[in-house]
């Protein structure tokens, strides 16, 4: 397997920060640290990773990418951070990009949308002109919705040109109802604005955690290579939220497997190059 550098990679500590959503997930109510990582992904050949904010509360989110920071002293694959801003806070969010911006490590932006039960959340005035604030900064912008929120989405990345956008998760498809529609045109409809990506990420926590099997992910993987193309795939391992439902390695062979039809040009796009580009790494 050639080198990877996972765009998706998430590590944390809840005796050192605080994570609300980690209380109904005792699975995964414990540190996660960049050893674990490395045991989990050994034979995997990951050369470079980016972090992706945790949802930890709010008002943690300058302590969140500042832990990251003395990890990566120690870790030398830690290429890149995805931080929370609360961009929803419109022009006022300045102060708080301003402070990312100090640390070069800092690539790219995510305030989660996932659970919003609003589906329009994303395009009130406040938070369009926050997102839009990223521009100055080069800030990319993670979009971590679920597949209701699709066309919201689409708008949003169709407001703000300027930003370079990167769906997280396929947009979470319905994968456990085993339905393709309406995702699948929504996701073309996205996929037709140029500034954004897709990361091929957490499918299978979207399927049956316990049963689920590589076939029944092949629908997604085929729509989504399909409306973006080689050239704006990103392989995400989503660890590790990723474990309730699967291990890593399994993971990589199941992207492997869903592109083993690809040219190795195209899969040193998917696995490294792409992220390398749009995560400025």
């Amino acid at each position: 397997m050639h080198a990877i550098v996972d765009s998706h990679v998430h590590l944390w500590n809840p005796q050192r920060l605080r994570y609300p959503w980690l209380d109904g997930l005792p699975q995964l109510n414990r540190p996660f640290l960049p050893d674990d990582f490395a045991a989990a992904s050994a034979g995997t050949n990951v050369e470079k990773m980016i972090f992706v904010e945790c949802g930890r509360d709010a008002s943690q989110a300058l302590a969140e990418v500042e832990w990251i920071l003395e990890l990566a002293k120690t870790e030398p694959r830690l290429r890149g951070i995805v931080a929370h801003a609360s961009v929803e806070k419109g022009v006022a969010v300045r102060e708080d990009l301003e402070a990312l911006a100090a640390f070069p490590l800092v690539k790219g932006v995510r305030r989660l949308l996932q659970g919003e039960s609003d589906l329009h959340y994303c395009l009130q005035p406040g938070f369009v002109a926050g997102v839009r604030l990223l521009a100055k900064y080069d800030f990319t912008f993670d979009l971590c919705i679920r597949h209701e929120q699709l066309s919201a989405a689409t708008e949003l990345v169709c407001l703000v040109p300027e930003v370079q956008f990167v769906l997280d998760h396929f947009g979470k498809p319905p994968v456990e109802a085993g339905q393709l529609e309406p995702w699948a045109v929504q996701l073309k409809k996205l996929a037709q604005l140029p500034n954004v990506v897709c990361k091929l990420s957490g499918l299978t926590t979207e399927a049956d955690w316990q049963a689920w099997q590589p076939g029944q992910l092949q629908p997604y993987f085929a729509v989504a290579r399909e409306a973006f193309g080689f050239d704006r795939v990103l392989f995400g391992g989503d660890w590790p939220v990723c474990t309730l439902a699967t291990e890593y390695q399994r993971w990589v062979d199941t992207v492997a497997a869903a592109t083993a039809d690809a040219s190795e040009a195209d899969r040193k796009k998917l696995f490294q190059s792409n992220a390398e580009r749009i995560y400025r790494i």
